[in-house]
């Protein structure tokens, strides 16, 4: 799966949770969900779901603490993917 249909993937589920919405309009490899999207942490946990879901992976805890940002969150995607 290419970068860039993960992005547009990403986007779709982490709408909903976005209080930022120009931030999100820009959202970018280097976008912070938190400090950039105002998305709160309970809703990061919401985001993990539906990504393992939407991607069908599963992301333990060690990666799910690191999804704070747009680029480690592909990062981890990528990595899940490839080893299914």
């Amino acid at each position: 799966m290419e970068k860039t249909a993960i992005i547009e993937q990403l986007k779709t589920i982490v709408k909903p949770f976005v209080k930022n919405e120009e931030a999100f309009q820009n959202m970018n490899e280097n976008t912070d969900f938190i400090t950039d999207l105002n998305i709160n942490s309970a809703n990061l946990v919401d985001i993990v779901l539906d990504v393992e879901e939407a991607f069908q992976i599963e992301i333990d805890n060690q990666s799910m603490e690191k999804m704070l940002t747009v680029k480690a969150t592909l990062a981890i995607i990528e990595t899940k993917l490839s080893e299914k």
